[in-house]
């Protein structure tokens, strides 16, 4: 029986003492930068965090392997509201939850054995981490990119903090699921707009990274092009701008609409007979999130007793405030019949509309119609343009706007500024005071880090950091009388936008990280983790490490993460492992049961990284059983022989065609197929054993074996490797292959013989025959072979079934080449990988006959289809002889 636990446990001794995994600078070794997104300590391992940390852990040790010197770190996402809402619920402290939740998490990752460097652990919620938050963040107002504002924010009454448009889940706290609230508050913004153009043109270079990721930014940063057209507020001649990309649907507006948000909503009905009813859709409009608005079915809105004037031909247009006007641009949108969401929301509220476009420029009555008119067309009642294509005209629009000074061409961004403030305890304090007579001063660098103060009473009810006097009562920096510090803290994003350079020198204590140790392992050659962040946390990274860079902190660096594999979800009878569901599985229940091994292969092998995973249980019990055929293979103890035979020469070819298959799988982060491939090899290397061996070779088979074995099942290979070498196999150098040693021939005798004895044991239990006393092998017609070859060559350029038989038969053989090539069209895995000659096969069949014989216990007869009296004969086919049973 293999102790599992026994065997990973020395080895996980054993690299901890030898600090194994433990990587400096080296100026001469090429460096691999392997990286997961690091865990929040809210509890234990979960099985997604399994398939990730193996996933990434299966990379860093092939690399290892491959003689590079890999950076492959860890730490803890650690601040964030559920410490918080432990310490309200469980009436905990967040710090010592939070650090008891990362010494289980750390304890748990020891044990799967994965190979980090340990020295470089960090968590965000160490002072001498967010130290460098704040320090950053001074650099950062310095620089004019750190700025304060009052503005609406989606507020959350349950949680007492601000939530980013992204945390509003159908109007819902994604947090605590209560509704959420528009507020109006004094934020901190970092301008990530500053960079958009760079955000999103940077977006070419990231060839390594999957295209939907890609996508999902580029529409986030939502660059557009257009042009801001000047409407006026008909009673004060204030202006209006409108932002559009369609200004060739001017002529057709028939109002306008506000967003919600919108300073001016608010001026506009405040005293007036509109303000209530503004205040109740505003009400309902706070519920729904940003996704609800813009796509969602129901248009809701109102009318604000005001009027807006459209320069091209003076008409007065009613202004309505809509939840699908959103803050992009100016906030204020021109509505047409050309739009859908304007042409549902005009009929919900009784507002006429005209078209200006349609099919071939004849005029259209919008009081009749249905639905919006949005394809493209010929302009009408459109001035000058009538009779124009309007994407023709749409330029030209454009420009003559711009020259009557009713408009001026604009680019805009989708992309906001980031709102970093959080009114809650368990964050980064933003290092600012407010002062009566110096207004808002920043925290003198040595004075950094504020340090969170541990006596904050938790109560479920606003800021606890307002309840510290000691903390928020200060004197003032630069008069020193008495001020107040800032009590919001960061945004648990900004913590995970740049904690990949702190890996690079995280004992650094002078600046964030070393430029030296920066330049030389940034950027990340490797980043593994959640679809789920492929927006936020990638987009702030990628800001972060462009604002370091024109800020001198890092050089040459433009992108964080060169290569990205976003792995999929782990699910149970189909959904994804939820508590909630009870179909979570403990990953310490496996381990304890089948060990870390297992475990790690079955994740690994069970579907390619980025595809969503069924959790099997007997895929775990299939994956101990393979490590258990491995464990028996360097039990058995085969008989030797000093001479070479072909078998020598077939496990050779064996050996470095799955080198091959393997170093490819896994470039490409085909786990599961180099898993597949380690198989067969391991059963290859069982078949050779049957016989007697080659201790030369033999010892090169088990050599590549236990290496290609080692990033998926690194503790039962080192234990194997440990019975002929002194060295750890973690670090030995990955095998090689040769190309030249790769026979397809060889292989190909061999699988023919497998494949024959796998065909009569069917025969044998279809025809209920125990014990055999005869076996005719009948070997193919000697045409069939050229044709097959010829039938390969043809169909790599021709796939019609009519064209490749008047190719391929002829006046002897024309009714069976007419009854094969359908066959061989329709299921080409029929047609043989290697074709040899009738003479050459008949060897093979004659030198292994002992051996079959052996194998099936009755006599073996071998001859060709032109000496055989059987009927079957006719049947046989190149590599597929017909076989005759008594």
């Amino acid at each position: 029986m293999v102790d599992f636990q026994k065997i990973e446990k020395k080895w996980q001794e054993k690299w901890d003492k030898a600090k194994l995994f433990k990587v400096v600078e080296d100026a001469k070794k090429k460096k691999f930068y392997c990286l997961e997104m690091f865990p929040y300590p809210s509890g234990y391992l979960h099985m997604g965090h399994v398939r990730n940390y193996s996933i990434g852990d299966a990379f860093a040790r092939y690399k290892r392997m491959q003689g590079f010197n890999v950076l492959y770190p860890m730490g803890y996402d650690a601040l964030g509201l559920p410490a918080e809402n432990a310490a309200i619920k469980k009436k905990v402290d967040p710090k010592k939850w939070t650090y008891e939740n990362i010494e289980g998490i750390k304890a748990q990752q020891k044990l799967m054995g994965w190979s980090y460097d340990w020295d470089r652990e960090i968590a965000t919620c160490d002072p001498e981490y967010y130290k460098w938050n704040q320090w950053m963040f001074l650099k950062f107002y310095e620089k004019g990119l750190a700025y304060r504002k009052k503005s609406a924010i989606n507020w959350c009454n349950d949680c007492g903090t601000v939530l980013a448009n992204e945390q509003v889940e159908e109007g819902k706290c994604w947090r605590c699921k209560n509704d959420v609230v528009l507020k109006e508050l004094e934020q901190w913004f970092l301008k990530i707009t500053d960079y958009a153009d760079e955000l999103l043109n940077d977006l070419e270079k990231l060839t390594e990274w999957p295209e939907r990721v890609k996508v999902m930014q580029k529409n986030w940063i939502g660059r557009s092009e257009g042009v801001e057209i000047q409407f006026k507020e008909a009673e004060s001649g204030k202006l209006l701008p409108a932002y559009t990309t369609r200004c060739d649907t001017i002529f057709s507006v028939t109002f306008v609409v506000i967003a919600p948000e919108h300073p001016l909503v608010q001026k506009f009905t405040k005293g007036t007979k509109y303000e209530k009813e503004v205040k109740e859709v505003l009400k309902v409009i706070s519920k729904q999130s940003q996704l609800e608005r813009t796509t969602g079915k129901e248009k809701i809105g109102c009318f604000l007793g005001k009027y807006a004037v459209n320069p091209v031909n003076g008409e007065k247009v009613p202004i309505y405030m809509a939840n699908f006007a959103l803050m992009y641009g100016t906030g204020i949108v021109m509505a047409d019949a050309h739009d859908e969401r304007d042409f549902e929301f005009a009929q919900k509220y009784d507002i006429p509309l005209k078209f200006v476009i349609s099919k071939y420029g004849k005029t259209l009555d919008a009081s009749k119609a249905k639905e919006a008119f949005t394809d493209d067309g010929v302009l009408f009642d459109s001035g000058d343009f009538s009779g124009m294509k309007n994407r023709e005209a749409l330029p030209k629009m454009a420009d003559w706007l711009v020259k009557k000074k009713w408009g001026k061409k604009q680019i805009n961004f989708r992309l906001r500024d980031w709102l970093i403030s959080r009114q809650r305890y368990w964050g980064t304090p933003i290092p600012f005071i407010y002062c009566k007579d110096c207004g808002t001063v920043p925290v003198p660098e040595k004075d950094l880090p504020v340090i969170l103060p541990e006596n904050a009473k938790f109560t479920g009810k606003g800021n606890p950091l307002d309840s510290v006097e000691e903390f928020v009562n200060v004197d003032c920096p630069k008069c020193a009388k008495k001020a107040r510090r800032e009590t919001d803290t960061m945004d648990t994003f900004y913590d995970s936008s740049w904690y990949f350079l702190r890996y690079c020198s995280p004992k650094e204590n002078k600046l964030p990280f070393s430029k030296k140790a920066a330049e030389y392992w940034m950027d990340v050659d490797q980043y593994i983790g959640g679809i789920e962040h492929a927006i936020l946390h990638l987009l702030y990274s990628r800001f972060f490490t462009k604002a370091l860079r024109d800020l001198g902190y890092i050089k040459g660096v433009d992108e964080p993460f060169k290569r990205l594999l976003c792995q999929g979800m782990v699910l149970k009878d189909g959904a994804k492992m939820s508590k909630s569901l009870g179909n979570v599985v403990d990953p310490m229940n496996i381990i304890n049961t089948y060990g870390a091994d297992s475990l790690r292969v079955f994740i690994l092998f069970l579907a390619t990284p980025e595809k969503e995973l069924d959790w099997s249980d007997q895929g775990v019990v299939a994956a101990n059983k393979f490590l258990l055929r491995v464990v028996s293979l360097f039990s058995e103890k085969p008989k030797f022989r000093a001479t070479s035979n072909s078998k020598d020469k077939q496990i050779i070819s064996k050996m470095h065609k799955t080198i091959k298959l393997v170093t490819e799988h896994m470039e490409s982060f085909r786990f599961n197929m180099a898993i597949g491939s380690l198989m067969q090899y391991v059963s290859a290397i069982q078949k050779y054993k049957q016989e007697d061996v080659n201790g030369d070779v033999l010892h090169e088979v088990y050599v590549s074996l236990l290496k290609m074995l080692a990033p998926f099942a690194p503790h039962l290979a080192e234990e194997l490797w440990s019975n002929k070498h002194e060295d750890f196999i973690s670090v030995a150098a990955w095998p090689k292959f040769d190309e030249s040693k790769i026979d397809e021939k060889a292989e190909f005798i061999e699988d023919s013989v497998d494949n024959l004895l796998s065909d009569v044991e069917e025969i044998k239990k279809l025809a209920k025959i125990k014990k055999l006393k005869s076996l005719k092998i009948i070997v193919s017609p000697s045409w069939k072979y050229e044709f097959v070859s010829k039938f390969k060559k043809l169909y790599a350029k021709e796939k019609n079934v009519g064209v490749l038989i008047k190719f391929l038969a002829n006046k002897e053989n024309g009714k069976q080449v007419a009854k094969l090539v359908p066959v061989f069209v329709k299921n080409p895995s029929k047609v043989p990988l290697v074709v040899l000659s009738q003479k050459e096969e008949m060897e093979i069949f004659n030198d292994k006959k002992k051996f079959i014989e052996s194998v099936l216990g009755c006599k073996v007869i071998v001859e060709s289809a032109e000496n055989s009296s059987e009927g079957k004969a006719k049947n046989a086919l190149p590599s597929k002889p017909a076989l005759v049973v008594t």
